[in-house]
């Protein structure tokens, strides 16, 4: 190298960094033929932090401010230094500067169901879809983990594998949370929450904080939709048992009806509408005094009917209390006792 190529050489005296645009976590100041001068300034603005690479290992992290440059406080060595080795100095050093603000309305979502596994009902196949904001809070750390010396990363890069982190974590935070799955997805800010809790370690492994999860949407399966919104409907009368039975027998009287007047519906060809009403009425005073614990009132509720039950009116009523067990209505020690029941009147 001669002498006049040292001499021509730049002197850095300002380093800084204004982002031009969103979407960028990571960006490595331009420092190809040029060497940083003896007392030159760094500069690092509120929402970055920048860090200092020398020989290929982090030397410093600076957060917001204006810095002097020397050689005591930076392991660099500039040309005047080092003229004995041809000008040609041994110590290189990088600086990256790193976005801190937040990066917002991130989204996520699952493309396909996934299963997940709820102590209520074992294993439960659900989509869902929301939105979560972010930010690096361990520029050491993510430009270690993830960035390393790309002159610029971006959220897009990124953006796959913190996708996949929220899928990966989705049924472990319900697990976790101790929530029954009906709650969390009747309650979307619980779900949010309980997602949270699961990914922030997560995301400090990376150098990244989570600063917002929403959840705008679940998807359930038809059967399981169903006894949510049944979940919903004892809510509005007050879980009140007594009433919501009253008004799950009144949707039933139909159908029992139907069945009189066709020949082998539900109630029997014998049953007729005033049949199918007294066995809706039997099992809604029964179903009622069970969850309530009195099995004395169920037995004097069923007494003044019991007489016009027939081996076609206990099968329908088999066939409906599995419906309810079914839905999660009634617990199958229930559904045992009353099956047992109405199996003796068959002897």
């Amino acid at each position: 190298m001669a002498l006049m190529d040292f001499i021509k050489k730049q002197f850095i005296d300002v380093i800084q960094w204004t982002e031009e645009g969103d979407g960028t976590l990571a960006w490595r100041f331009p420092m190809s033929g040029m060497e940083i001068q003896n007392g030159g300034q760094l500069v690092v603005r509120e929402s970055q932090m920048a860090v200092f690479v020398n020989e290929g290992k982090i030397a410093d992290v600076f957060g917001p401010g204006t810095y002097k440059l020397t050689t005591q406080t930076l392991p660099v060595l500039t040309y005047l230094k080092n003229w004995d080795k041809l000008f040609e100095s041994p110590f290189k050093s990088d600086v990256y500067y790193f976005s801190t603000r937040q990066q917002i309305d991130q989204k996520w979502g699952t493309p396909q169901p996934i299963t997940i596994r709820d102590k209520d009902f074992g294993a439960v196949r659900l989509r869902a879809f929301g939105n979560y904001a972010f930010r690096v809070t361990d520029p050491k750390l993510f430009h270690t983990e993830i960035s390393g010396t790309r002159e610029e990363y971006t959220v897009a890069e990124l953006d796959g594998q913190l996708r996949g982190l929220v899928l990966q974590n989705i049924s472990t935070a319900i697990a976790a949370s101790g929530i029954p799955f009906l709650d969390l997805a009747s309650n979307q800010i619980e779900f949010a929450k309980a997602l949270r809790t699961q990914l922030d370690p997560e995301m400090a492994k990376l150098g990244l904080k989570l600063e917002n999860m929403t959840v705008q949407s679940v998807s359930l399966p038809e059967e399981l939709q169903k006894i949510l919104d049944q979940k919903i409907g004892m809510g509005m009368v007050g879980n009140d048992m007594g009433k919501f039975m009253q008004y799950q027998t009144a949707q039933a009287i139909p159908k029992f009806a139907e069945g009189g007047g066709g020949g082998g519906g539900v109630a029997g060809d014998a049953m007729g509408l005033g049949a199918g009403v007294a066995l809706g009425q039997v099992l809604a005073q029964n179903l009622q005094a069970g969850l309530q614990g009195n099995p004395q009132a169920a037995q004097a509720a069923a007494a003044p009917v019991a007489a016009a039950l027939n081996p076609n009116d206990i099968i329908a009523t088999l066939e409906k209390l599995g419906d309810l067990k079914a839905k999660g209505i009634l617990t199958a020690e229930e559904f045992d006792a009353k099956k047992a029941e109405l199996l003796k009147k068959l002897a």
